[in-house]
């Protein structure tokens, strides 16, 4: 059975404005440890009594059956908590690559990606991946390295690693300690034990050099007063080093025994940037190549403006819709248009989502991250506002992989075939990298997914969730004839059973047209050797053809016609 997701009702009123909200995303290679970090942040936080365990299936983020079961995350989990008068969206989402596209697409929610890199297995292509993903769309990025208490781990190789493979802006906001049971700070008070490798002072004064080259006044005042300069000061250039990729903050965390992790939340807290300061969202007006790059800006007093990066449907409370509200206030009762619809919904409850627990909300500002359910016309990047001034608004779309295996399908049961139909309907609304097709030559329908594994959930899925068992086999291949040479074909027609009779007599000739040319049927008929109104017929399908490239013509003296193709 899917587990059911817990609502809990009365608004919350919100402590917090626009500038208090932080908005990352947690990605990077499956056995990292980012589930396990997202517990200790919110056992930290105070979020949570108790820090859950992926062994025993009790993690905040993994709460579906599959995932329990795998001890992976199969999906992304909002998880949405208040620290120190800072409000925290953090998102966890699935390592695994056949999961890219449910990680890529949340992206779009936040102004930076926490990437999460093991201390004992270092850099792999998935985090060179979404690296490079989060660089090209403007997104600020921080790098923690996790496990750094393990046997097998290696900081020293994996801080090298990362410099050489993300370039030499990665430098280490703090430093392993004690062989790795905590860390010390090289940017607020690099002042303390010894590092177990490295040094602090020279940490601090690489991010200090790193940062000033950003604001002329704090340079001179750093290069030729001597002056030291303070962590307020060097806010706005810290943001600004951020924003342009100059600076990439690398934090050191054991997610099991907690090394590092109230420095990490110090870090999201005052260094990570607000919805006002990362790079404005990537929105776009109109289609094609007439799409221009409109201004959106996080103002809570104009037009709303908000974009679903998530879409999840419970067979019991229906379609939920995650939502990142980017420009007005959204509140219940709210009547917003979706895409270009004529037609408003109302709003009737927002909630606040820390993962499968939801609580209802007051309104959502710009920045805030919510939820509304029971809203049919919701799907994955709909744009939502409330005046037709924001019609055709999108944001730039997202090049996700396409996904390249397919495996065929049908319905154990017969009389499942709608049923079959809405749950592939739903798979493919939650999944941006699930393709479904409908081989009419050989009359299959056809399930696409990233790998193996991948569809190896799609199957489970449909089977515990919907209820819905299929047959599978390898997709057919809908083989055709065709012609390689010229050839002549010769019938005669006598039939005589009283009366007049039947008689005919026809010459076929085929020859082959080159690939992608199409049918061609050419009438050589002179002198109306052939009545006119049998020529029709000639140029008809023969049985098992295909006229995409052949040619069929009419012979000028008998009933006798060519084709090619």
């Amino acid at each position: 059975m899917p587990a059911r997701r817990r609502y809990f009702a009365g608004g919350i009123t919100m402590g917090y404005t626009t500038s208090g909200i932080r908005n990352i995303a947690l990605v990077g290679q499956a056995g990292a440890g980012k589930t396990s970090l997202v517990e200790t942040l919110l056992l930290q936080a105070g979020a949570t009594r108790s820090r859950g365990s992926l062994a025993r299936g009790t993690t905040v983020s993994d709460f579906d059956p599959q995932e329990k079961r795998l001890q992976h995350s199969l999906d992304s989990t909002i998880c949405s908590f208040d620290c120190n008068g800072t409000h925290i969206n953090l998102i966890d989402t699935p390592g695994y690559p056949d999961f890219l596209g449910r990680t890529l697409s949340v992206l779009e929610a936040v102004e930076a990606v926490a990437v999460v890199v093991s201390a004992a297995g270092g850099v792999d292509t998935f985090t060179e991946r979404v690296m490079e993903f989060a660089r090209e769309r403007g997104l600020c990025r921080l790098i923690i390295v996790n496990k750094i208490d393990s046997r097998d781990a290696h900081c020293t190789e994996v801080l090298q690693q990362l410099r050489e493979s993300f370039g030499n802006e990665c430098l280490p906001l703090n430093l392993p300690a004690g062989g790795g049971d905590g860390v010390v700070d090289c940017f607020f008070q690099p002042h303390g034990r010894a590092a177990d490798f490295s040094s602090v002072e020279a940490a601090h004064t690489q991010i200090i050099d790193q940062v000033v080259e950003l604001d002329e006044q704090l340079m001179a005042l750093y290069l030729e007063q001597g002056e030291e300069i303070s962590p307020e000061q060097l806010h706005d250039p810290f943001e600004q080093a951020l924003r342009e990729g100059h600076l990439v903050p690398v934090c050191f965390a054991s997610a099991e025994s907690g090394a590092g992790v109230p420095e990490l939340l110090q870090v999201f807290e005052r260094l990570m940037p607000n919805p006002t300061e990362g790079n404005p969202p990537p929105f776009l007006k109109g289609t094609g190549e007439n799409a221009e790059r409109v201004s959106v800006s996080p103002d809570a007093t104009r037009h709303v403006i908000a974009h679903v990066f998530k879409v999840s449907i419970d067979p019991y409370v229906g379609k939920l819709g995650v939502l990142r509200v980017h420009q007005g206030t959204i509140r219940p009762g709210s009547q917003l248009f979706v895409g270009d619809a004529r037609k408003p919904i109302k709003i009737a409850h927002l909630f606040r989502l820390l993962g499968k627990d939801t609580s209802e909300i007051t309104a959502a500002v710009p920045g805030d991250i919510c939820a509304i359910a029971k809203v049919d016309e919701l799907h994955l990047d709909a744009v939502l506002h409330d005046s037709h001034d924001e019609d055709q608004y999108h944001l730039k779309p997202v090049a996700y992989p396409p996904p390249m295996l397919g495996m065929a399908i049908e319905p154990e049961r017969r009389g499942d075939e709608q049923r079959l139909a809405d749950t592939l309907h739903k798979l493919t609304a939650e999944d941006p990298c699930v393709r479904i097709e409908h081989h009419a030559a050989v009359n299959e329908t056809v399930l696409y997914g990233m790998g193996e594994f991948h569809l190896r959930v799609l199957l489970e899925r449909m089977g515990e969730r919907y209820g819905v068992h299929v047959k599978t086999h390898p997709p057919s291949i809908p083989y055709r004839e065709t012609i390689t040479r010229p050839a002549d074909g010769h019938c005669r027609h006598k039939k005589q059973t009283g009366g007049a009779g039947q008689f005919g007599e026809v010459f076929l000739r085929v020859e082959a047209l080159g690939r992608g040319t199409g049918f061609e049927f050419v009438d050589d008929v002179v002198g109306g050797a052939i009545p006119g109104q049998y020529i029709p017929a000639g140029e008809g399908r023969a049985p098992g053809s295909d006229r995409r490239c052949a040619r069929r013509l009419s012979h000028p003296g008998r009933a006798r016609h060519r084709l090619r193709r």
